[in-house]
């Protein structure tokens, strides 16, 4: 039998590639995610993890299982869903900014569609600002990004510290102008880099502005210039710039899950809880 508390377990290995890390987001020891593990590979007959000190990669029994793993829990969670009569039914349309779409949002989103496939998820990812205006003119149901100037609605979901990022190795002359590479306005980040300048009578120039993340990501690896993330979210490639470049402190910037009070009910609520539940695998210390 394939056990599902087994399943569960080995998807998360398979996600975070550490025992240690799957225990601690699963909220177990690590000697029980190894025995789940060994039990799962004793009663496939297989090998389906290669591990050692360093890492853990998948055999291609274990690329298998994931597959299997995946649609035997989505059909367990439907049963439920359809025994209890608990199946919510419905529409949200949710946006996302575009800090998320590469990290373990698009997993959290696939487990809530598992839990509840009568709803219909609508994403949106757009610049926090943009996402928030579409809140607001009732064109979204819950928005999950940064929290801009003057917003005080509902509690952040975290605050983290604003950094200036670049390529290794990436060298400014602190006389010259900055080089920004940022998003186009609204950008919450723009704004507060241009404020940060702005503040201390640093002149500036565009070294590149793009909507996406990925555009931003290929010209700060390209050397054309610095841009601004939140610690956490420093995209793959990219580091923290260190002292020496002349570069002003950019302070915190707080991410809130917020959404129209008419709609926090149902689908929508249920993704709420779903996201805040989930919260601290979208971002790491």
């Amino acid at each position: 039998m394939l056990d599902p508390v087994w399943l569960r377990t080995f998807l998360m290995v398979a996600e975070t590639r550490s025992f240690t890390r799957a225990a601690d987001r699963l909220g177990l020891r690590q000697s029980t995610v190894s025995q789940h593990i060994r039990k799962l590979e004793d009663v496939s007959t297989q090998q389906l993890l290669l591990r050692d000190t360093h890492s853990v990669e998948l055999t291609s029994d274990g690329e298998a299982m994931v597959g299997f793993a995946v649609n035997v829990l989505e059909t367990i969670d439907r049963a439920m869903s359809y025994f209890t009569g608990s199946e919510l039914r419905g529409r949200v349309r949710f946006g996302a900014s575009e800090d998320f779409v590469a990290g373990p949002l698009p997993e959290i989103l696939r487990a809530f569609r598992r839990t509840h496939p009568g709803v219909d998820l609508e994403l949106t990812v757009a610049l926090s600002g943009v996402l928030h205006e579409k809140l607001r003119a009732g064109e979204l149901d819950l928005v999950l990004g940064k929290r801009g100037a003057g917003q005080d609605q509902g509690s952040p979901l975290w605050t983290e510290k604003l950094v200036w990022v670049g390529r290794e190795g990436f060298e400014h002359d602190p006389a010259a102008p900055v080089p920004l590479i940022a998003y186009p306005p609204p950008s919450i980040t723009r704004a507060r880099a241009l404020e940060a300048l702005r503040r201390e009578g640093k002149p500036w120039r565009s070294g590149c502005t793009s909507g996406s993340l990925n555009g931003l990501r290929a010209a700060a690896l390209a050397g054309l210039g610095v841009a601004v993330f939140a610690r956490s979210l420093i995209p793959a490639g990219l580091v923290e710039l260190p002292p020496g470049h002349g570069l002003p402190s950019l302070g915190e910037v707080e991410f809130i899950l917020t959404g129209r009070r008419a709609a926090m009910r149902g689908p929508t609520a249920a993704l709420s809880e779903a996201i805040r539940t989930e919260a601290s695998r979208l971002h790491h210390d």
